[in-house]
């Protein structure tokens, strides 16, 4: 008999989101027209659980009675429903199981629960056995699920199989040509078979042995070309160009790098020309001319570093300041989520290894047409729109998951995509100077594992990013997509941001690509490293799989033996796992050792061969002479021309992409990705605030990216000129200073064969690259290149994105929305030579002109043009305010859908046109007439804006069209076209009722008064799996005159669980205030957020401790966001009292739109009943940033009416205005009932809201329009004294 539990939980009709927007895709998209409906249920297979716990679980972690029905051991089904399940493959990261164990374990410390998750899809309607098929292949991905039967297993416990010994590959050294050939083909590796010639040489003649398994795994991983950069670092040889036009100008670049590196090297010959010498050239000849002494030396980093000086309160300290950009093509192709998820993932551990603490990410991506129908998709892919949407959900999740801004986002399409997907993400990382240590690993020196744990997910991930794909290999490669864990790494965050921590650790290296053999590796010349020592996921895992794993989130830190006990009790604070598995040894030589034998044991010489030398010729092609990218041409409708420019895919509006990631956490951006009253201009730079925990600071740091594929088609060598131009002109045109960038590039490109023709697009790319340096003398620092971009016959556009990336203060920041009717508008034009390549000297004094000019007042907003020219840039400058332009009559009309590559439209002040240092032309004026006007042309901002809008909508849709309570529902949720007045007939429940109610607002003069009051009170925040917010929380409340103690709860032990709850006890028996803080909880998982908080302070000793705070010290509490989820699961609000949930609870759920939504609201206050609110105004609207999934404020009609007539409605969402129109979207983002956005208890004293009140400060956000600061942090503080 199975001793196995088995639980269904499935969202009730109203609240049922995702099932609806699944149907609504699989009818529209798939074209199923017979589908009535699909239902979504969520399935938990539970052992080694008591019964009382158990009980518990299906109330509070399984299910949330308010939005859920839950099923045990079956569902109900009729006749016409059919239903099948998927579960992710063995191996695979299920964050869901995983949170719901972790949860379920709070309940119960000492129990061990195992836990499976599956979900479960009914289909119902007249579907054929082909179309339910076709939903079936839409749900599963074989990358990384399967199909899961119904039929309950007897255990959960799972065998595995004790691993068979490392085998020898006996007789490989001496082994004939041939024999080895078929070894070689059996092995499927990425290494050539020129290397694995170059092994059995170093077998046959150093060690005089054959090599294990282990061995030859390793050193493909460790000479791949995503670990080695085999194909950059291939020779160059007989360098020839084809004859052409443009063949001068590419060729001269040529012979300048030549001559530069001779100049450099001075006749070395260990040095050879290859696509990495050209690659770093340009960084060299200006380091030599002292072009470059902000850069930081050290043999370590694994991202660009710059020293940066910095004021802080006055004193100058300096910092490090981090960029890196990692692409993650390949894995994103096969399996979308983990693999963008990873990406980002990727691209932070690279200056998280350095000790930065990483602060903003960029996502610059690659696409086919996701508007295209299903069934153009080719054989062995997904289907684009399912492509771009699980990318961006993965690499958002990520990203809002660990607490990161994700501060500009954009996705370019081009038909050759198809071949692969491209998936950028870069990163910014910053901290003091000081607090890193950057020494060399001695003798005796411990190695530490730090954060996650090992499993078969990523085994290969480096060897397959770096092999041939066809459609069959695509259907065995799900093993190399890591599953990224954002919790964990957000905990090595916290960790490595401790100054004291930081400065223990004398060399650091991440788990990317390579896994142990190469993260440790990689740390010291010689080293031996204890495989059995290294935390499994499960067991069952051989020698070869621990030592090639790329399991995410993980660290090696090198440590001094006497340092190891302090580092690991500070691991232990932040709930790490951290575990001692190599030292560090006198003899250079990489030895691995498992179950007590040696698997691995190779010098050190001979790794850092990085395989045999490779060859090979290059031609490089011309441009094309007739078919050129430059061109003026004719139109005959310019208002059909305008319309259809903005419609085009790289044009047109990506709002409901960009509402997908946190913009705002960490209270540092200083742009929001669209600004304006109206939240419609597009911002064309990320720039955020120095992340300094204590004090201020006006330093900012600026990154743009640059690339267009079209024009790269074309010509590459062009391509990555303008790609770097168009880079420092963004720069230029938000308030940066050009002459102090600094740039790293992203290479992607087609796979590269013998054929000389096939080497020609990376080469004259980077020549390209390396012409534009030259003539900014401004140099590439870092860099990342990804070479296999082809897919059966079809190759990626030749691509070389710029991002440029600068240091400066907040005082010269412009935005790019137009700010006031009566201004001009003028041109910046730059030269270019008869090559059409820009002339950098007149571009170099413009930008510094325009700088000024900007210090001096006289620009005001400043768009960069891009491929789209003129007409797009003043339409999307005027969208964010509501703004009209009216073009000059002398501007060419050709001239308005021209590409402008470097060119810059300024908005002017009148009267300031005069003053302006720069060379321009005035092409028009900012109306308030709400038009575009050219001639005796008109376009109404409305009809330019259905155009901008339109095309992407059906991809990422920014309005759910679902009615709610209060708009276009009526209280029992009926649908009405009348407004749905708000109720407040009835007493308080108090009987004290003196409030007046009028115009939506409830004013009263019964506050609830402190009795014990204090000069300082103490606030606590708690800080579980999946908290981010609790630095910005930290600084408010410090910031409004609190002392704040913030304290991680431990889980990694049943003992560390016992502790954290007596520690959470005594913190919160010491403190006036509780604040929950916003997050992820356990990543939002199982199936709803913040159960971790709402588990954890249901243990009685917990919920005691708060509820004295309250009751007999009068305190207060405080949730924002996760934080809210937490109090209103909690029950403290509505309540006042933690009581838990009831079905007839209100709640917050899903949002209409089925997304996460990360953008600034408006919300007016309605009530001044709470403490928390005395600083605000009634009626007052104040903008703050709302970033959520799970938003949605629903009550039943008794709630909502008893709510509104107690005064406990503190907040509304509202238009800029203070109009609450509750079935806008576009205001009430999430839908909530009524527009609700906060609530309070009966007295007022617990608030929970879900926009962050604590993310502003000076200089953030200044793109948006309205007063940010609620001053509920002061309110709090000033309640007691």
């Amino acid at each position: 008999m199975s001793t196995v539990r088995r639980v269904y939980v499935e969202k009730k009709d109203d609240f049922a989101v995702a099932a609806k927007g699944l149907a609504h895709e699989v009818k529209s998209y798939l074209g199923v027209k017979g589908l009535e409906k699909i239902r979504v249920l969520i399935r938990y297979d539970v052992e080694n659980i008591s019964d009382a716990v158990f009980s518990e679980a299906c109330r509070m972690v399984f299910s949330e009675p308010p939005v859920d029905n839950l099923y045990e051991e079956e569902f109900p089904m009729t006749d016409n429903e059919r239903a099948f399940a998927v579960e992710f493959l063995p191996g695979q990261f299920d964050q869901r199981a995983d949170s719901a164990v972790q949860c379920v374990k709070f309940l119960k410390e000492d129990e061990e629960p195992i836990i499976r998750s599956a979900t479960v899809y009914v289909v119902a309607g007249e579907v054929t056995d082909e179309e339910f098929e076709a939903v079936k292949a839409h749900c599963i991905n074989p990358v990384d699920s399967r199909e899961a039967g119904f039929n309950k297993p007897e255990t959960l416990v799972t065998e595995f199989e004790d691993p068979a010994d490392v085998i020898t590959f006996d007789g490989f050294s001496a082994m004939p040509e041939e024999e080895l050939k078929k070894l070689y083909d059996s092995l499927g590796l990425a290494m050539t078979f020129k290397d694995f010639q170059h092994i059995q040489n170093y077998f046959k003649n150093e060690e005089k042995r054959d090599p294990s398994m282990t061995e030859i795994r390793v050193l493909d991983t460790y000479w791949s070309d995503h670990c080695r950069h085999t194909t950059f670092s291939t020779e160059l040889k007989d360098v020839t160009f084809e004859d052409g036009y443009y063949r001068a100008p590419i060729e001269g670049t040529y012979q300048q790098y030549l001559a530069d590196r001779e100049e450099i090297f001075k006749g070395r010959d260990d040095k050879f020309v290859c696509l990495m010498d050209l690659a770093l050239m340009a960084m060299r000849k200006l380091k030599k001319e002292g072009k470059l002494d902000d850069q930081e030396e050290s043999d370590e980093i694994n991202a660009c570093s710059i020293v940066v000086p910095v004021e802080i309160d006055g004193k100058t300290e300096e910092w490090l300041v981090n960029f890196k950009n990692e692409t993650h093509n390949h894995p994103t192709e096969i399996e979308p989520f983990g693999g963008a998820a990873t990406c980002l993932g990727g691209a932070i551990r690279d200056p998280l290894s350095g000790r930065t603490y990483v602060y903003q990410a960029m996502r610059v991506t690659g696409a086919a047409d996701p508007t295209a129908s299903v069934k153009d998709t080719l054989k062995g892919k997904l289907p684009q729109k399912k492509l771009v949407r699980e990318a961006a959900h993965g690499y958002s999740s990520y990203g809002n998951q660990i607490g990161l801004a994700t501060g500009y986002v954009k996705e370019i399409y081009h038909p050759d995509y198809v071949a692969k997907r491209m998936e950028i993400g870069a990163v910014m990382g910053a901290a003091p100077r000081s607090a890193v240590i950057r020494e060399n690993s001695d003798p005796g020196d411990i190695i530490i594992l730090l954060g996650g744990r090992t499993g078969r997910d990523g085994i290969g991930g480096a060897t397959g990013s770096s092999k041939v794909h066809t459609e069959a290999s695509i259907e065995v490669c799900g093993a190399e997509v890591q599953k990224g864990n954002a919790p964990t790494e957000r905990k090595i965050q916290r960790l490595f941001r401790r100054a004291e921590v930081s400065r223990l650790i004398k060399k650091c290296n991440d788990f990317g690509a390579g896994g142990v053999s190469v993260a440790i590796g990689e740390l010291a010349p010689g080293l031996r490293i204890n495989l059995d020592k290294v935390p499994k996921k499960y067991a069952g895992l051989d020698g070869t799989e621990i030592a090639i794993s790329e399991s995410q989130e993980r660290m090696a830190v090198v440590v001094d033996p006497k340092d190891v006990k302090e580092f690991m009790g500070y691991a232990s604070e932040e709930n790490l796992e951290a575990i001692e598995v190599a030292v560090v040894t006198e003899d250079p030589r990489l030895v691995l050792t498992w179950r007590d034998r040696e698997i691995v044991n190779i010098s050190r010489a001979f790794l850092d061969t990085n395989g045999a030398h490779q060859e090979t010729k290059v031609t490089v092609e011309m441009p094309s002479e007739t078919e050129k990218y430059f061109k003026r041409e004719e139109v005959a409708d310019v208002r059909a021309k305008w319309l259809e420019t903005l419609a085009d895919l790289n044009c047109c509006s990506q709002k409901g992409l960009v509402e997908m990631f946190d913009g705002s956490i960490g209270a540092g951006s200083v742009f929001m990705p669209y600004g304006g009253q109206y939240q419609l201009t597009e911002t064309q730079a990320m720039v955020a605030k120095l992340p300094v925990l204590e004090g201020k600071t006006d330093t900012v740091t600026m990154m743009s990216y640059g690339f267009d594929p079209y024009l790269s088609s074309w010509s590459p060598y062009h391509g990555a000129v303008y790609a770097v131009l168009e880079s420092v002109a963004r720069i230029v045109a938000n308030g940066g200073d050009y002459s102090k960038i600094r740039f790293t590039f992203q290479e992607y490109f087609r796979r590269m064969t013998e054929d000389p023709k096939r080497w020609s697009q990376p080469f004259a790319a980077l020549l390209g690259a390396y012409s534009a340096q030259l003539g900014f003398g401004l140099p590439s620092i870092g860099g990342k290149d990804s070479m296999s971009g082809s897919f059966n016959e079809i190759d990626v556009p030749p691509t070389l994105v710029s991002f440029a990336v600068d240091v400066a203060s907040d005082k010269t920041i412009i935005t790019p929305e137009l700010k006031k009717a009566g201004s001009k508008l003028v041109l910046l034009r730059i030269e270019k030579d008869a090559y059409e390549l820009p002339i950098y000297s007149q571009i170099m004094d413009q930008y510094a002109k325009f700088h000024e000019d900007i210090k001096a007042g006289n620009i005001i907003s400043a768009y960069a043009l891009d491929g789209k020219g003129l007409a797009a840039a003043v339409s999307k400058m005027a969208f964010g305010n509501g703004m009209g332009v009216k073009i000059e009559h002398n501007v060419d009309e050709r001239d308005l859908f021209t590409a402008g590559f470097g060119d810059i439209v300024a908005e002017v002040p009148d009267g300031a046109v005069e003053k302006l240092g720069i060379t321009y032309t005035v092409i028009g004026e900012v109306t308030d007439t709400f038009t575009f006007e050219y001639r005796d042309m008109k376009i109404d901002i409305n009809d330019a804006l259905d155009a901008w809008k339109g095309t992407l909508e059906r991809v990422f849709k920014t309005t759910s069209g679902i009615p709610t309570v209060g708009g276009r529902l009526d209280l029992d949720g009926n649908p009405t076209d009348a407004p749905t007045s708000y109720f407040f007939a009835g007493k308080n429940e108090d009987g004290m009722d003196d409030a007046v109610r009028e115009d939506g607002l409830y004013k009263t003069s019964n506050i609830y008064v402190c009795k014990n009051k204090t000069a300082k009170p103490r606030v606590f925040i708690p800080v579980f799996p999946g908290t981010n917010c609790e630095y910005d929380s930290r600084k408010a409340f410090e910031r409004a005159g609190a002392e704040v103690d913030v304290k991680v709860f431990r889980n990694l032990t049943a003992q560390d669980i016992r502790e954290s709850v007596d520690e959470f006890e005594k913190s919160i028996a010491q403190a006036q205030i509780i604040m929950f803080p916003g997050g992820f909880s356990a990543g939002d998982e199982p199936d709803g957020s913040a159960k971790f908080f709402a588990t954890a302070f249901q243990n009685a000793k917990l919920k005691e401790a708060v509820m004295k705070l309250l009751n007999e010290r009068d305190g207060l509490a405080l949730g924002i966001c996760n934080g809210f989820q937490a109090l209103i699961k909690l029950g403290l609000v509505p309540h006042g009292e933690i009581v838990g949930q009831t079905p007839d609870s209100p709640t917050l759920t899903y949002n209409t739109i089925g997304r996460h939504i990360s953008k600034m609201v408006y919300t007016k206050v309605v009530s001044n009943k709470s403490p928390w609110l005395a600083g605000a105004q009634l009626g007052g609207v104040y903008t703050n940033p709302a970033s959520h999934g799970e938003g949605r404020f629903v009550a039943n009609k008794e709630w909502l009416m008893k709510l509104f007539a107690n005064g406990q409605v503190a907040t509304q969402y509202c238009n800029p205005q203070g109009m609450v129109d509750v079935s806008d979207e576009e205001w009430n983002v999430n839908g909530s009932y009524f527009a609700i956005e906060g609530i309070t208890s009966p007295d007022g004293r617990v608030l929970g809201k879900m926009a962050h009140s604590e993310r502003r400060g000076d200089s953030v956000a200044i793109n948006i329009y309205g007063e940010q600061d609620l001053r509920i942090f002061e309110s709090g503080v000033a309640y007691f004294k």
